[in-house]
């Protein structure tokens, strides 16, 4: 050890010391321009990359010993909030790895009692819990700084032998059934948050059990799996291009009935190969001194996958990715229940981006072409569908990004109460900065301005969907999965799961390539035991050049050309992958082998009629028809300034600060609570979008009758049509028909019906 450490402390001196030693002559020529200064830049570079290369291995043999110390905790989560135990999914009478948490709020967050909790589901997709928590800037902490109790829900690294997708559903319905009961006092039901996987499970228990849960956020959550863009999302032509689900089947009976995460960790990496192979490693040698705690803090929860039963990858495997059952409704619960999104009677709010390649905007929304036709549908079904699209953020991003923890977030959880009272309809999310010209900032809740617009159903077809052609390929990669998995089932996996034990099981799990990469570099490697006073020695006497030096500017160069290069690749690759796609699964003679062709050739996706779900339409319109005129001043006011906002089909959190603030001006005696008034502004924006024209010839019916009261309101009315500033012509105009309305002499009401 000495010997060594003596060695190192040899090789730096004498490469500090070598300008030192030259005479006064030659080292001014060489602190200068000419062969000599290129020398002396050499020296330095050769310095600074010697020391960056022993502090790189140095971070590698950490993020290995992190790695195989969080392997053996039973659940490692990188949760950064202290946490308590509420609920453990073991003790289910359908037991499940899963348990909720309650989040113990840090110093200086003081919780409101009275507002609603916030749940955080974190994918089980691979990976192990608390991505939804690992920093303070996170959804947990956008949460618990819009002062609302906050609960996690995490897993174990093993599941429950036996445990199925649905008694997952089923526990995390316990949940949330849990957590209402632990606040009484809060006016409205929680709201829950869905990352990835858990976006899609938390959407099928709230289709299950439709009124537990209040506002549903889903980040990055596919439902239409084989949605997407020609040229775009190549991860969907994965299960065609491996035959279909056979090889998880296969992967399942190797794992002796366990599934390895480890395996779903690969299939991203293998998405961006330039990022993979050496853009994530390079970015922390380029910056050794800034980048390592991040890059240790990030690998804390992408290098510990977790496991899951054979039998619940199987079913997402052939139900979603392959199946894409779910949005056509083809999925059944054990007790025969359809698993119907359009239950949901909660808020959907979907948060996607574009620059997501794993579950791009189509995958994310284009379940609403399956089920709707026509955005009235979604309004008579009575679902309020709120969607917000990033520009460029990555699919991790969505829910690890500080950045957008405190903008969109952050704007979600401030704005959630006027999300779950919007009227039913689609919507797109539109977050700004406040500025300098923007109207009454006074009533913006959080930092930047919230506005929803309204939107069609052809806004989301033109985010990319399939043609009729592209449906029919898909659908016969499920038929070819099918038949392969019949075949597997038939004649391999009986001398398969004969010959795999649990202790070969265990061995093939410690020995895949992705594990062994970080016990290489750790301290079970020799090799760290003898780098460690050559690390410790860089540490001591750490010698940077800064970016001018021409050396560092063409490793730049190098390192820009590689990471070109893999991009290229990875182009190409994911042009092969389409191509050959579409090149197999296009054939007339594929299709017609597997019985894709005749009568039905083209797959028909959208959801068709339902007769109950039509004869409560046509209830729900003769109950309005009734509400006309039933009411006081409160639905008068709600039923007004709806049918302002209708001519610009936009509204901003503004405008509910205002309603709020009318709210708490009036007496216990005409206050609404939280439920009252959802309900009061549902019925009101219903009944404009039903019938306008009697909806305005009935609004005198809601008035009081002292000519004072309807002054008082309509300054209220007022108030909150103003919130935006100067108003458009066509909402001027609107302002003016409620105006005359409420300054019209008061008739004597009579009993006659309307």
């Amino acid at each position: 050890m000495s010997v060594t450490n003596g060695a190192s402390k040899t090789f730096f001196a004498a490469n500090e010391s070598f300008l030192s030693a030259l005479p006064a002559p030659w080292a001014k020529i060489a602190g200068s321009s000419g062969p000599l200064g290129a020398f002396a830049d050499a020296q330095a570079y050769m310095i600074d990359a010697a020391q960056r290369s022993l502090l790189f291995w140095d971070t590698l043999c950490r993020r290995g010993n992190e790695v195989s110390e969080a392997a053996a905790r039973t659940a490692p989560s990188v949760l950064s909030f202290d946490s308590e135990l509420v609920l453990d999914g073991h003790s289910l009478p359908r037991p499940v790895n899963y348990s909720l948490l309650r989040i113990k709020p840090p110093a200086g967050v003081t919780l409101d009692p009275a507002k609603r909790p916030f749940i955080v589901f974190d994918p089980r997709a691979g990976h192990g819990p608390g991505i939804g928590g690992m920093k303070k800037a996170s959804e947990i902490g956008a949460a618990l700084q819009a002062g609302h109790p906050c609960y996690f829900v995490g897993f174990t690294t093993r599941p429950v032998p036996g445990q199925t997708v649905e008694d997952v559903c089923r526990a995390e319905a316990e949940f949330v059934r849990t957590v209402s009961s632990l606040h009484p006092q809060a006016p409205s039901l929680p709201a829950l948050i869905g990352n990835c996987q858990a976006g899609w499970q938390i959407m099928m228990t709230a289709a299950i059990e439709p009124d537990l849960p209040g506002p549903i956020l889903i980040a990055g959550s596919p439902l239409s799996y084989w949605a997407g863009r020609r040229g775009k999302a190549p991860l969907r032509y994965l299960g065609g291009l491996l035959g279909g689900t056979w090889l998880t089947a296969l992967s399942g009976d190797l794992g002796g009935g366990i599934f390895d995460g480890i395996s779903l960790i690969g299939n991203f990496e293998s998405m961006n190969p330039a990022n993979t192979f050496f853009r994530k490693a390079y970015n922390v040698f380029d910056h050794i001194d800034t980048e390592a705690e991040r890059y240790l803090e990030f690998e804390k929860w992408w290098g510990n996958p977790v496991l899951l039963n054979a039998e619940e990858m199987q079913w997402i495997a052939d139900n979603l990715f392959i199946g894409n059952r779910l949005s056509s409704g083809e999925l059944l619960t054990t007790d025969g229940v359809h698993i119907d999104l359009r239950n949901i009677r909660s808020p959907i709010v979907v948060f996607c981006s574009w620059g997501d390649d794993i579950t791009p905007p189509p995958q994310a929304l284009g379940w609403l072409l399956d089920m709707y036709e026509h955005e009235r549908d979604i309004v008579a079904n009575g679902q309020t569908i709120i969607y917000s699209i990033h520009d460029n953020i990555g699919h991790l991003g969505i829910f690890v990004s500080g950045k957008i923890a405190l903008k969109e977030h952050g704007e979600f959880a401030s704005c959630m109460d006027m999300i779950d009272l919007m009227p039913p309809g689609l919507y797109e999310a539109v977050i700004e900065d406040v500025g300098k010209n923007t109207a009454n900032p006074d009533l913006i809740t959080g930092n930047y301005l919230f506005r929803l617009e309204v939107r069609t159903l052809d806004h989301i077809r033109a985010l990319g969907h399939n043609s009729p052609e592209d449906e029919l390929q898909f659908a016969t990669v499920a038929r070819v999965s099918e038949i392969n998995n019949g075949l597997y089932r038939s004649y391999a996996q009986p001398l398969v799961q004969a010959a795999i034990t649990p202790e070969i099981a265990e061995k093939i799990r410690q020995n895949n390539p992705q594990r062994l990469r970080y016990a290489a570099f750790s301290d079970k490697n020799p090799m760290s035991q003898l780098l460690a006073p050559l690390v410790e020695e860089a540490k001591q006497n750490r010698k940077p050049v800064d970016d001018g030096n021409p050396f560092r500017q063409m490793e730049h160069a190098a390192a820009e050309q590689i990471e070109n290069s893999l991009k290229a690749y990875g182009l190409m690759l994911d042009i092969w992958k389409e191509a050959i796609f579409r090149s197999v699964y296009s054939s007339p003679t594929l299709q017609a082998a597997v019985g894709m062709l005749g009568s039905n050739t083209v797959p028909h996706r959208r959801l068709g009629r339902s007769v109950m779900r039509e004869a409560a339409v046509a209830k729900l319109q003769l109950e309005l028809r009734d509400k006309l005129s039933v009411g006081g001043p409160v639905d008068a006011l709600l039923r007004a300034v709806n049918y302002i906002h209708r001519a610009e089909r936009v509204v901003d959190d503004r405008a509910f600060t205002s309603l709020a603030e009318y709210q708490a001006e009036l007496d216990d005696a005409h206050r609404l609570n939280f439920s009252q008034f959802k309900q009061a502004l549902r019925t009101q924006a219903l009944i404009n979008g039903w019938n306008q024209e009697a909806a305005l010839e009935t609004l005198p019916d809601l008035l009081p009758d002292s000519f004072e009261e309807r002054q008082k309101l309509l300054k209220a009315v007022r108030r909150v049509a103003n919130v935006v500033g100067k108003l458009s012509p066509r909402t001027a105009e609107r302002l003016a028909t409620i105006e005359a309305i409420f300054l019209a002499k008061p008739e004597v009401k009579t009993k006659e019906a309307v």
